[in-house]
């Protein structure tokens, strides 16, 4: 062996030897901690059970349904409403509840709190005909219900009607006010109605 090589052997064999103990006595690296087990959570609560609703739409009427919360009975409706544009409350609200087997449709309709209630509210089908005019029954927060039941002739009328209609009434400064009132669709959502 020559000279060099026994220089680079034995510098080989410092380095090896001086890097050797310095890993070995280097501590093997820690496996990061476990965060702990979670907590058993309980059951989620069932989703709160509020009412049941279904809605349909038959031209300008909407027949609506709800089961309401812990019961089983479904009540039905058939409505159209009328509202003014930029006002989220309607003006007014038609409806006819299903009628109970063997009794006549009632007709049902609500205007505001601020009706002269002496003339009742008059629904016309046309410009010709005497309209059906419908007492006022009472007054609620959310408005003046006027109610009458809703005969075999009248029924047949809306049905048959294709022209508007309107509701008149006048308010509490007895100034007369008319609504517009569609019958389209007043048919087909009575006949969905009864069938509920």
């Amino acid at each position: 062996m020559t000279k060099w090589t026994a220089t680079a052997a034995t510098l080989l064999g410092v380095v090896l030897l001086a890097v050797i103990p310095v890993t070995a006595q280097q501590p093997a690296p820690r496996p990061a901690p476990r965060p702990p087990a979670p907590h058993p959570q309980p059951p989620a609560a069932p989703p709160a059970q509020g009412p049941q609703r279904t809605s349909a739409t038959y031209g300008d009427w909407v027949v609506r349904c709800e089961i309401p919360e812990g019961q089983t009975q479904k009540t039905c409706d058939m409505e159209q409403l009328a509202q003014m544009q930029g006002q989220a409350n309607p003006i007014s609200r038609i409806a006819i509840p299903l009628p109970v087997k063997g009794q006549e449709a009632k007709l049902i309709v609500q205007l505001p709190v601020n009706v002269s209630l002496a003339g009742g509210v008059k629904i016309e089908a046309d410009g010709k005909d005497r309209g059906l005019t419908i007492p006022f029954t009472r007054c609620v927060p959310a408005g003046c219900l006027a109610e009458t039941p809703l005969k075999e002739e009248e029924m047949r009328r809306f049905r048959a009607e294709t022209r508007p209609g309107k509701l008149v009434y006048k308010n509490a400064a007895d100034q007369p006010i008319t609504i517009p009132l569609s019958f389209k669709g007043f048919g087909q959502a009575y006949d969905a109605l009864v069938k509920q």
